[in-house]
């Protein structure tokens, strides 16, 4: 299912397990040799689901969840709000998350849920959007840099399961 036309919706409830399954596959994928192996294979679909509910039920009024649809089947997932970092100025948007299925991975599903996620936050008034990503992860560096951006200096140690990997903040403005 890589092909046919991709939807961008917002999510609900229904959507936690096919969204932790993204999401957790996600994980697997993007972080493979970055984050350490173990920590990634007992990352379970049925504990990202709970969590997914949780935060759904919890940050529905100021988090966007926004789901990528394929043939009817949720392939990716997105999320953002307001910025959580003190350092950024204040009325801009962060995308907390992006991740899409690792078989839909340069598929148009990534694009289609930045381009949603942007033109919401646009249209809610936010000036820009920053985000998070791993400093050697390549693949997802490249893809917020063709969709316009860039690091934008600010750098923060991320520590998870024992190790500690390079966060770098990317910030892209948005049209008023």
């Amino acid at each position: 299912m890589t092909g046919g036309a991709v939807r961008v919706r917002d999510m609900v409830v229904d959507d936690c397990e096919a969204v932790a399954e993204v999401r957790v596959r996600g994980w697997q994928t993007a972080y493979e040799g970055l984050i350490p192996t173990w920590y990634l294979a007992a990352m379970t679909v049925e504990a990202d689901a709970g969590t997914r509910r949780t935060h759904f039920a919890q940050d529905s009024t100021r988090t966007v969840n926004l789901v990528a649809e394929r043939a009817g089947s949720v392939v990716g997932w997105a999320c953002y709000g307001a910025s959580r970092d003190g350092r950024a100025p204040t009325g801009e948007a962060e995308l907390y998350a992006l991740y899409a299925r690792p078989d839909q991975l340069s598929t148009g599903v990534g694009r289609a849920l930045l381009d949603g996620a942007t033109a919401r936050a646009a249209g809610e008034g936010y000036a820009a959007m920053r985000l998070w990503v791993l400093k050697d992860n390549a693949r997802a560096r490249r893809f917020y840099e063709k969709a316009g951006f860039a690091p934008d200096g600010a750098e923060d140690p991320w520590h998870v399961a024992g190790t500690t990997v390079t966060e770098l903040r990317y910030a892209r403005r948005l049209p008023a």
